[in-house]
């Protein structure tokens, strides 16, 4: 019997320390939770990134189309600037305003 009581203390401590690494993996620092939670960070990090790449192409095809050729200049300048060309004749639309409401 005298053999089998240390035996029984050496089991004892090796399922201590294993429940003890189970607690660390399951609820510990870089556990299970913290993992799902940096996944859900990578997963939305790669969805923005997927819609800066978009817009970053829509930006490089418009400067390209700026360096290229004039029809993109003449269009910036037409609609941001007002600009015409020589011999154009420019109109300017005035929307009236709804009359005032008189307060009583």
């Amino acid at each position: 019997m005298t053999i089998r009581h240390p035996f029984r203390w050496i089991v004892l401590g090796l399922i201590a320390l294993l429940i003890g690494l189970q607690g660390k993996l399951w609820f510990g620092q870089g556990g299970r939770p913290e993992v799902a939670h940096l996944q859900g960070r990578v997963a939305t990090q790669r969805s923005e990134n997927a819609e800066l790449r978009k817009r970053n192409g829509a930006l490089a095809a418009e400067v390209e189309d700026l360096k290229s050729g004039t029809e993109a200049v003449e269009e910036r300048a037409r609609s941001e600037l007002g600009m015409i060309k020589p011999g154009e004749v420019f109109y300017q639309v005035i929307e009236p305003e709804p009359p005032a409401k008189e307060s009583e």
